[in-house]
C-alpha cells in the first residue's frame, strides 16, 4: 500500500523551477528569538548595585554566584533562581514560578516571592519571604524570616505571571531538615522589624525608575502575622468566594480590620468541592455550594478580643451585597479555623 502523501509531495517537487533550491523548512524553534545567558546571570561581582528592570527577565531562569558586597535587584517574574556563594549581599526577586535556592551563601538580606523555598549549607540569612510551599532549611544556621512586604506597580501582574497567589504564604512554616537537639537554627524576625532598614531600595539612577514602596499597607501580599504566637484566644474566619471584585474585597477587609486593631494571620486561596464545603461550613453549606463553581476562595484569619463581631460589623456593613462566609460564634471560630486551614494545607501538600 503506498504513502498516502507520496504523489503529494511529488507533485510539489516537479512543480518547483528548475535550478531554484528547495527552501529549509522553518520550524517553531528556529523562529524564536535566541537566548543569552549572560543576560539571566550576575556573576563574580563585588561592591556593586546591579538589576534588571521589569520585562527584562520574562519568566528566564536566573543565576547569581560569586557575589561580595553587592545590591541586586530582580524587578521581574523569572522560572527559577539559584544563588551560590555570595557573602554580604542584598538581594530581591521579584516572583519566582520555580524554586529559590540559596547555597553557601552567608551574610545576606533578602526579599523575595516564590513557589518553592530551599536554603543548604548557608549562615546568618534574613528573608523577608512569600511562599506558596513550606519554607525548607538545611545544613544551615542562624536563618531568620519575616514577611513579605513590598510593591511596584508591576508586580501584581508578575505575581500572575508566575502562577503565584497573594494569599498563599507559608512564610514562617519552616521545616530544618537537620535539627540540631537543643538549637534552633532558624527564628523570625521581630515584628517590628522594618524592611528598608534590611532590605534598602536600590539608589542608582536605573533602578530608582521603578516606583517601589515598603509600606505595609501598600503591600502587594497581605502582610501577616504567620506562627506567632497570638494576642487574644479568639479568632474569626472569613471565607470570600470567587468573584469580578473578590481580591479587591479581600484587600478592603484586611485594612478595615487591621485599621481596628486586628491582627491578620494567615491567608489562604485555594479550590473547594462540596464535601470540603460541608466540613468547613456544616450547616451552612448549602447556602455556599452554587457558589463553588466560580474559582477558589480566599480565606482570612483575624485574631484579636472581639475579633468574630468586628468582622460581623464590618461584612454587614461595608460588604452587605457580597455573599462570606464569617464565624457565627467566638466557640465556633476556633473550629472554623482549625477546619479550613487543615483541609487547604493538606491539598495544597503543605
Amino acid at each position: 500500500m503506498g504513502c498516502f502523501f507520496s504523489k503529494t509531495r511529488k507533485a510539489e517537487k516537479e512543480s518547483q523551477p528548475e535550478g531554484e533550491e528547495e527552501r529549509p523548512k522553518q520550524y517553531s524553534w528556529d523562529q524564536r528569538e535566541k537566548v543569552d545567558p549572560k543576560d539571566y546571570m550576575f556573576s563574580g561581582l563585588k561592591d556593586e548595585t546591579v538589576g534588571r528592570l521589569p520585562g527584562k527577565v520574562a519568566g528566564q531562569q536566573f543565576l547569581i554566584q560569586d557575589c561580595e558586597n553587592c545590591n541586586i535587584y530582580i524587578f521581574d517574574h523569572s522560572a527559577t533562581v539559584t544563588i551560590d556563594d555570595c557573602t554580604n549581599c542584598v538581594i530581591f526577586l521579584g516572583p519566582v514560578k520555580g524554586s529559590v535556592f540559596f547555597r553557601n551563601c552567608r551574610d545576606c538580606k533578602c526579599a523575595l516571592a516564590c513557589q518553592q523555598f530551599r536554603v543548604r549549607d548557608c549562615r546568618k540569612l534574613e528573608v523577608f519571604l512569600c511562599c506558596a510551599t513550606q519554607p525548607i532549611i538545611e545544613s544551615s544556621t542562624n536563618i531568620k524570616f519575616g514577611c513579605f512586604q513590598w510593591y511596584y506597580p508591576e508586580l501584581a501582574f508578575q505575581f500572575k505571571d508566575a502562577g503565584l497567589s497573594i494569599f498563599n504564604n507559608t512564610w514562617s512554616n519552616i521545616h530544618d531538615f537537620t535539627p540540631v537537639s537543643g538549637e534552633l537554627n532558624w527564628s523570625l524576625l521581630p515584628e517590628d522589624a522594618v524592611i528598608q532598614d534590611h532590605v534598602p531600595l536600590p539608589t542608582t539612577e536605573e533602578l530608582k525608575a521603578v516606583r517601589l514602596s515598603t509600606e505595609a499597607s501598600r503591600s502587594i501580599v497581605p502582610v501577616s502575622r504567620g506562627q506567632r504566637q497570638k494576642n487574644s484566644d479568639e479568632s474569626c474566619l472569613v471565607v470570600l468566594f470567587a468573584g469580578d471584585y473578590t481580591i479587591a474585597n479581600a484587600r478592603k477587609l484586611i485594612d478595615e480590620l487591621v485599621g481596628k486593631g486586628f491582627f491578620l494571620v494567615q491567608t489562604k486561596e485555594v479550590s473547594m468541592k462540596a464535601e470540603d464545603a460541608q466540613r468547613v461550613f456544616r450547616e451552612k453549606a448549602p447556602d455556599f455550594l452554587p457558589l463553588l463553581n466560580k474559582g477558589p476562595v480566599i480565606a482570612l484569619e483575624f485574631n484579636g478580643d472581639g475579633a468574630v463581631e468586628g468582622c460581623q460589623l464590618i461584612v454587614n456593613e461595608i460588604f452587605s451585597g457580597t455573599k462570606m462566609f464569617v464565624s457565627e460564634s467566638k466557640d465556633a471560630a476556633s473550629g472554623d479555623v482549625d477546619s479550613f486551614y487543615n483541609f487547604a494545607d493538606i491539598q495544597m501538600g503543605i
